[in-house]
């Protein structure tokens, strides 16, 4: 099972949420930190680290002994990391989304491959738990391609130790977002009860909801604002999968960097059973049935 915990906006509670799934999931997990331009889903899970490794995007390389400047490789590029000014042809390295398509085209090869580092890729475990993350490198504007760096990375390590899979997306519903979620089984929508947090919520319900992946909500700081976003729930048929009380112990556990599910057996109760819900979320209408008359 793939599970993404994503939010319509920051500081909802979302790494708080995904930190305390993959402590009490209860079978083999790996926690996977997508929100590589601002990951924190380490400072709570504290892994030890085992192994890292660059990762790299094909980028043009010119020959200008060998260019006719045809125009065909800027034509191409929609991105405009390939420019012909006049007879000038002109390579944008950050702008290069990786495509390959201007090196295909080129009648006279006069582009080669090079490439750029994107960031980092790093893996390791806490506790029984496994972990994987990216780091964008300063600077660098393109964080979908490190994350299909992550799960490629990710793919190797379930080859090599089959285990769920528990994914902190990034916050908001832009094209990293979407990269993040699109590869999972059901999203765990993680919000508050404020008008923000139901504005940042129906934003996320109209994005991810054509992808046709279970939804269920998460409220978090749940007694504090109105009660906009469970009427918004109802509306939409988006079960509410856990509300987690508006407490000052779960603003001193986080201010702690610890792991909410671990601070009170009351709070690992609270998730255990959300985790139990999000197993069935993902489940399809009428498996249990069916594996009951199997």
């Amino acid at each position: 099972m793939n599970l993404a915990v994503a939010s319509g906006k920051g500081g909802t509670g979302k790494t708080t949420v995904a930190a305390s799934l993959a402590k009490v999931w209860g079978s083999a997990v790996v926690a996977v930190d997508l929100d590589v331009e601002e990951p924190n889903l380490h400072l709570f899970l504290r892994p030890d680290i085992t192994g890292s490794e660059r990762a790299l995007m094909q980028i043009p390389q010119l020959d200008e002994s060998l260019c006719d400047a045809c125009g065909a490789c800027a034509e191409l590029c929609q991105f405009k990391a390939v420019s012909l000014l006049g007879k000038v042809l002109l390579i944008f390295p950050d702008m290069c989304h990786g495509c390959g398509g201007c090196l295909a085209v080129c009648p006279r090869q006069a582009l080669s491959a090079s490439s750029r580092e994107l960031g980092e890729v790093s893996w390791g475990h806490s506790r029984q738990t496994g972990f994987l993350m990216g780091r964008l490198r300063v600077g660098e504007a393109m964080s979908p391609p490190l994350m299909r760096a992550v799960h490629a990375r990710l793919r190797i390590m379930l080859g090599q130790a089959p285990a769920d899979v528990i994914v902190d997306a990034p916050p908001g519903v832009s094209c990293p977002a979407l990269n993040a979620v699109m590869g999972s089984d059901a999203i765990l929508l993680v919000t508050e009860p404020t008008p923000f947090g139901l504005y940042d919520l129906r934003l996320a319900h109209q994005a991810f909801a054509p992808l046709g992946k279970p939804l269920g909500v998460v409220i978090n700081r749940a007694g504090l604002g109105d009660s906009g976003v469970q009427e918004f729930c109802r509306r939409q048929n988006l079960p509410v999968l856990c509300e987690i009380p508006f407490e000052r112990q779960a603003a001193e556990a986080y201010s702690r960097g610890q792991v909410l599910a671990e601070a009170s057996p009351a709070w690992r109760e609270l998730f255990l059973e959300l985790a139990t819900k999000a197993r069935a979320l993902a489940q399809p209408a009428g498996a249990g049935l069916e594996a009951a008359h199997a």
